[in-house]
This record gives structure tokens, sequence and C-alpha cells, in this order.
């Protein structure tokens, strides 16, 4: 971007060598503006709470712009309409360039309060920076960010402008480009800022004006659970910016629930004494308010309508939900299972805090079977939303799942990304959750769990008794998880759910090694005697990014290998119960762990493509297979057989 045409050859010499030099030694300032101990810090973090350019935005000092601004430039937002809608794209046009730039950016902030300049009240907070002499980009942290050169036609300047004119002649052409952003209702306002310099030596040039939602206060984002075994009543949860209660309404009669109201706040965070956590500083962002409401006197296996919300803040469009199968019900029971999904952009060129690429092929694939009316719940376990203490993210992970979860019972797992961080009694002293320390999981996915930061429970639909742990909670002998578990698992009535399915985040078996181990041999030598002791059919277990089945394994040994029956098909003689199967299910929509040439006699099946695992439990058969989400080709099938217990 150049200056005017009156401008002296000298004055304008400055500008273009204090400006778009960025692009030439930004990699090289980046590295000396951060404090040696962060400088690699996209390796050190990796899974924790900075990995791309991006995601260390926080730790880039802000470079002052030249002085001397090209008055042509402008920012152009377009929406639907001046106020914002629940959901929309939204066009940001950057017209009026001179010069165009591979570092030219676009930031999404919300809200549009927060300070791009300095943060001079919360300068002590900012050590985890690791750059103490000079403050970090952004108080509040960008919602997510583009590029210009995404648009192809913007480097070129093939959308161009003659801004001055001579003799019939162009003395200065300019350039445009625009963006595509998608945008959900946050509550609050929404901004678009241009930078140069790129994510790594940012430099603030212009600022649009604030856009507020048409209604911050709208229901949304409505998802089901399971309270029981019974199939007799569901609860479902949704998100306002109103604090006030509102109502439910289901069922033929418009019965009608009122709301519970719950949230969480900065100070429910965690930190440690000498740094603070991305939750707790420039992460935050308010939840809002979290509604939630039990419907009950339903029937088993069938579908109601609903909807939610109020006179005064609007209500959400009716929808459908069928409930799950009773406990015991001799009817066919369908689920999918999977874990580490995650969300990613629905603008292909933004990006955002934390990506999950396969995410969105895999819930679009799981939609298609929510839709075809063949499944009864859903279990997710473990590596939710990988918000990681940018509360942002949980909104779009909300947003993304609501065809699913809108529709049938979503269970939960609680994963590392979720609940980990130093001296906040997780088992791993890591900071995989970026300070949440499970508050947002709980507070949004309210499972039939005993108490706060108890994240287990059991649960019972049709044939199949599911035991759900949290492997980030002690889980030796005398923890209270342990003894809720040895309780639990023997206390299943075989004859009424013949079959046991074990769940939790962190597997036993993994052929993956990395720097960071996968198994705790801790966790291993404290809970597997329990799955033989009390015959569990299947594991199931997220954390490592890929699909693997094993044998029916215990203590690194295969008791027993399946047969194949007339179709084919892995089967297991559980008529003859040796040990459980073991099946990670972490394809979800992480970055996959790709397997080695090798593998332990143990591993029988290995799959690194995105998708879930669907489940058909009868009486007498547990069927499943690991679908690719992209294909839908079954790319893993197997199953389990017994004769019922009389």
């Amino acid at each position: 971007m150049e200056a005017l045409p009156k401008l002296s050859f000298f004055s304008r010499l400055l500008f273009l060598l204090s400006f778009f030099s960025l692009s030439s030694f930004s990699s090289s300032l980046s590295s000396s503006l951060l404090h040696p101990s962060i400088a690699d810090s996209a390796k050190l973090h990796r899974n924790y709470t900075a990995i791309s350019d991006f995601r260390l935005l926080n730790r880039r000092k802000l470079l002052d712009c030249p002085h001397i601004i090209n008055p042509f430039v402008k920012l152009t937002v377009v929406s639907v309409s001046e106020n914002l809608l629940n959901e929309e794209f939204i066009n940001v046009t950057v017209s009026g360039v001179s010069i165009p730039s591979i570092e030219h950016w676009v930031a999404m902030i919300t809200p549009s309060k927060a300070n791009v300049d300095s943060c001079p009240l919360n300068e002590g907070l900012y050590l985890q920076t690791g750059d103490l002499s000079s403050l970090p980009l952004l108080c509040h942290y960008p919602v997510k960010a583009a590029y210009l050169r995404s648009d192809p036609d913007y480097l070129r300047c093939k959308k161009s402008e003659c801004r001055v004119r001579s003799g019939g002649r162009c003395l200065q052409k300019t350039c445009s480009a625009t963006l595509s952003f998608h945008v959900i209702n946050f509550r609050t306002d929404v901004e678009f800022a241009l930078f140069g310099g790129g994510f790594a030596t940012p430099c603030l040039l212009l600022r649009s004006q604030p856009r507020p939602f048409q209604n911050p206060n709208a229901p949304l984002y409505g998802f089901l659970s399971a309270t029981d075994s019974t199939g007799t009543s569901m609860r479902l949860s949704w998100v306002s910016g109103d604090k006030n209660p509102q109502q439910l309404k289901y069922g033929q009669h418009g019965t009608t629930q009122t709301s519970q109201v719950s949230s969480f706040s900065q100070n429910d965070m965690c930190n440690t004494p000498s740094i603070q956590s991305p939750a707790k500083d420039f992460g935050w962002h308010d939840p809002g308010f979290i509604h939630s409401a039990v419907m009950t006197q339903l029937q088993p296996s069938t579908t109601f309508s609903y909807k939610y919300g109020s006179d005064q803040v609007g209500w959400s469009d009716e929808a459908t939900f069928t409930t799950p199968p009773a406990s015991g019900d001799e009817n066919d029971f369908h689920f999918l299972a999977f874990g580490d999904m995650g969300k990613a952009p629905l603008d292909s060129s933004s990006v955002e805090h934390y990506i999950q690429p396969g995410s969105i092929s895999v819930v679009n694939g799981m939609t298609e079977e929510v839709e075809s009316g063949k499944v009864d719940a859903v279990f997710h376990i473990g590596d939710i939303s990988y918000a990681t203490g940018f509360l942002v993210e949980w909104d779009f992970f909300l947003h993304l799942i609501k065809p699913i979860a809108s529709r049938v019972a979503y269970m939960t797992a609680i994963g590392n990304h979720e609940r980990d961080y130093d001296k906040s009694g997780s088992v791993y002293r890591l900071p995989d959750s970026g300070g949440e320390c499970g508050v947002p999981y709980e507070t949004y996915f309210q499972m039939p769990t005993f108490g706060k930061d108890q994240p287990w429970y059991s649960i019972e639909m049709a044939s199949v008794h599911f035991t759900v742990v949290s492997t980030e909670h002690p889980f030796t002998p005398g923890s209270p998880q342990y003894e809720w578990m040895k309780r639990d698992m023997a206390s299943v009535n075989r004859s009424r759910t013949p079959w046991l399915v074990f769940t939790g985040h962190r597997p036993m078996y993994s052929s993956i090694r990395g720097l960071i181990p996968s198994v705790d041999p801790n966790f291993v030598a404290a809970v597997e005697p329990l799955l033989l002791q009390n015959k569990v059919d299947l594991v199931l277990f997220g954390h490592v990014h890929n699909y693997e089945r094993t044998c029916s394994v215990f203590n690194k040994v295969c008791r027993g290998m399946p047969f194949k029956d007339i179709n084919g098909i892995d089967t297991y003689d559980h008529n003859n119960y040796t040990a459980p199967v073991h099946v990670i299910i972490g394809m979800a929509g992480f970055s996959l762990d790709e397997f080695h040439t090798s593998a332990e006699r143990w591993s029988l099946a290995r799959v690194a493509k995105f998708g879930y695992l669907r489940g058909h439990a009868t009486k007498e058969k547990l069927s499943l297979e690991m679908v690719n989400a992209v294909t839908r080709a079954v790319e893993d099938s197997f199953s389990i057989k017994k004769a019922p217990i009389q």
C-alpha cells in the first residue's frame, strides 16, 4: 500500500521499505521476539495449547505500523443484514491495496471491545508468553483469521481499480480481495481487523465497525443425553445469552419443563501460581448460560417432537428425537462410537485456534446414519471439542454436532484435553486442557455421573451395559473411581444385558510409539485385571488417532483368536470367554497417526483413516464396523457372539 502520488519519492520509498519488507524478514524477526524458552514452542507444546503460527499469536510482539497510511485502503463487511443472524457466511473485502503481500491477513474478533494494541492492566498475567519486554498481540485471542492470499485473485491483482489518472493514463492502481467467514452466534458483537506482517510480525492497519447479533439471547445448539437406563427420560441442554430460566416443550400434548441454568467464569478456570492458563487469560470467552431440562414420562425407542426457548428470547425450530431402548429390551440396538473428533472451520480458507481436519467428514457421515433412523445413541469417548482453553471453540463444536446430538442421546467420556492441568487433581500433570480442568465439559455435557469432578457412570441400552470411566482421574485400588468400577461391572445382570462394554479415553494397547507414551502401564496394571475378572466383551478407547483392533488379549498375550464366519468376518466366540477385545477408535477428526510396518502379535487390524465405529447388538451377537467417513466404505468389521443366558 503506497502513499498518494503527491508524496515525495523519498517518502514513498521509506513507506514501502518500512511496511512491505515485513514479508521478507518476518520469519527471522519472529524468533527474536520470543524468549528462548518458548521460541520453539510449536514443537514443545504439540497436543497442548500451541501448534501453529496462528495459535502462537499471543506470543508475538505487535509492531508499530508505518505512520503513512494509504487512504484508499478499506475494510468492508457484507452480511445478510446489519445485525448478524445465528449463523451466516460473511464476506469481508479489503480494497485499495497498492502492492498485495502474502503477509496481509484479516482477523475475526469477538467481543469487538477486545484491545488489539496493548493490555496494560494485564501485563503481569502474560508471563507464559516468555516475552517479558513487550505485551502480546491481543487481550482477546482472535476467533479465526485468513490470509488475503486465500483469494486466488489477490496476489495477481486480477480485481483492480484505477485510483489516480493523468492524461488518460492510470498512475495508481489498487487491488482487492474478498474472504468468506463462517460466523455463529457468540452472544457478543463481532469485528474484523486487517493486519500486515503475517502471524509472525503482526501490524494492525484497520478495524471494522462492530456487528451485533440480532438476538444474542437466542436459544441455540440443543443436544441430548440419556439420564438413566429406562429409556423414559432424556435431558436436553442448550446455550443462550439469557440467564433467566427458559422452557422445553415436548411431546404430542406440549408438556413443559423449566430449565435449570448454569454457567462458569474465569475464576473457575485453572492456572498455576506463577503462570496464567489460556482459559483464564487470553483464551477466555464468556460462555453465556447453559440451560438444561429433563423430559420425563417418555416411551423407549419412540420418536418425540420438541422445541426450547421462551417468549422473551424466542424459540428454537421444532425438532424430533428418538429415545434409546430400555435396559433388557429385546429390540436390536444400534450405536455409533468414536473419540478425538473436535471441529474444523466451515469456511475453508480460515484458520482457527485448533483444527481437527477429519471432523467435518465424520460428522457428515454420522448425520446420514442418524437421519436414516438406524441410530439409537452416540458415544464420544474423550477429546470432545479440543477447545483447550480457548472457550469460543465450544460454540463451534456444539454447532457442528447439532445434526446428531439434537436427534439421539449424545453420551460422552472425558479426555485429557478436557481435564488435564498441573496441580488440578488430574492423574497427568500436563497442560492439555489449557486450564479448563473439566469445568466447561461437565457444564455442557451433564452425564448421569455421581457428582462434580467425578465424570464416570454406567448406562444400559437394550442388551448392552456401558461402563464409562475417566482415565484422567485416579484409578488405582482404593480410589473412588476404582471402587466404583469394581462394583459396577460386578453388578451387571448378564441375562438382562449380556454385553459388557468398557470405555474411556486413554488406551491399554496401541502400536503407536511416540515421545509421550500413549499407554500408561499404571492404568493397565490397575484396571486390566478387572476387565478379565468381569468378562468384559469389548473395550473402546481413543487418544491415539487411528483405528486398531486386537485379539482377545490380556497382559499383552493373545488368549483367543477370532475365526472367519460364512461371510469372512472375524468372529470372536465368547461362549468360551478368554479375554476382552480392545479397539482404538480415535480416528474421528484429529490428524491421523500413521502405523509403522511392524506390529505386535496382538494387533489384528489397523486403519489410519478418518471414520467412526458402527455398532449393532442383539442378545446373541455384537457386530462392529469401522466406517470410512469420506467414502462410507467399511474398512474393518468383526463380531462377538455368545448364547444368551437363560
